[in-house]
């Protein structure tokens, strides 16, 4: 089985500070997480000047009283030459840069610089344009569903297809587009069911808040998960508060690899490490009392006592009528060869 892709979201957390986007790599590196993933757009392409702030963007950047999303947006690009500079450093610390594409100018820098896997952010699932013109890279594609239907899902998927990419490249992560997510909108179970009903690999990209809810999906068979991070949760920012800090991070790779290693091959049978605790833990045929030579066993003459390395008790009737070939103690464990 696959290792379990794991995706530390820097997203706009570096609140378009390069030095900032720098620790957040180091961050995700030191955590040991396979990709940093950031925000890729122009914001002029991706919102008209009247689009205003979510909710969530509203109450985490009290500070800014301008409801505008566009002038919010701005403040957050990165440049080509930022790219530039986050993919060197991620070569630095050894690990694999990573970026959503928001608009269609986007693409066509990220694709500049080689990427090998493409995530559709959920805000972009019926945006045809921009899922033909990812389709058309034929690449890897990570398809974030938050607010979708499965109807909806499957027509993006559909037109991935058309232009390109093979159903086999496809992931689609479960995901809910509210920042924190309540517990009771998670809704785990409906990855199963995008599973099931469209015979894809599937992950999920999470917004609660703690690290319980990615570890689970991983043990429902998550095979990416993506998280939002952030270098400190109080920072003035649209993301921050529905992030993890580092140190949670660390916690949620480690939990993650661990349930790796739990889950197992599905076969049920005996673990090396247990082994030899069966005859430890398990029970003989033991006698109760002394019974002489040519008497013969009752099942009031048994008791099942340990440890488990004689006669075992589910041979009882078995023994049961046969006589014992010589004297016996009280507590004797019985051996085949103490009977005929």
């Amino acid at each position: 089985m696959k290792p379990v892709i794991i995706i530390a979201e820097a997203g706009v957390n570096h609140n378009g500070s390069i030095e900032m986007a720098k620790k957040l790599i180091e961050v995700a590196a030191n955590a040991g997480v396979d990709y940093v993933k950031f925000q890729t757009f122009k914001a002029s392409n991706l919102v008209s000047a009247s689009a205003i702030k979510a909710d969530y963007q509203k109450l985490n950047m009290k500070n800014d009283s301008d409801n505008s999303q566009l002038k919010m947006l701005q403040q957050l690009e990165l440049s080509y030459n930022d790219h530039l500079i986050l993919i060197e450093y991620c070569k630095q610390y050894h690990i694999n840069f990573f970026s959503t594409a928001f608009d269609l100018e986007s693409i066509d820098m990220l694709d500049g610089f080689g990427l090998e896997i493409w995530k559709i952010p959920s805000g972009e699932i019926t945006n045809l344009p921009y899922l033909e013109k990812i389709g058309g890279l034929k690449k890897d594609v990570i398809i974030s569903t938050g607010m979708s239907t499965m109807e909806e899902i499957e027509e993006a998927i559909d037109v991935l297809i058309k232009n390109g990419t093979s159903k086999e490249q496809i992931t689609v992560l479960h995901c809910n587009t509210e920042y924190p997510t309540p517990m009771q909108d998670v809704n785990l179970k409906a990855m199963l069911d995008i599973q099931n009903k469209l015979n894809v690999k599937i992950g999920y990209s999470d917004h609660t808040l703690g690290i319980e809810i990615p570890i689970s999906a991983v043990a429902l068979g998550a095979t990416i998960i993506e998280k939002h991070f952030t270098l400190d949760k109080n920072l003035e920012g649209p993301d921050h508060k529905a992030s993890i800090e580092p140190d949670e991070l660390k916690q949620m790779v480690l939990a993650i690899r661990n349930i790796e290693q739990a889950l197992g091959n599905g076969i049920k049978k005996p673990s090396l490490s247990e082994i030899k605790n069966i005859s430890i833990a398990r029970k003989s045929i033991h006698l109760k009392h002394e019974m002489l030579n040519g008497q013969i066993i009752s099942k009031d003459d048994l008791i099942m006592k340990r440890p488990g390395d004689g006669i075992s008790p589910m041979k009882m009737n078995d023994v049961i009528g046969k006589k014992v070939n010589r004297n016996l103690l009280a507590d004797h464990k019985l051996l085949l060869n103490d009977i005929e």
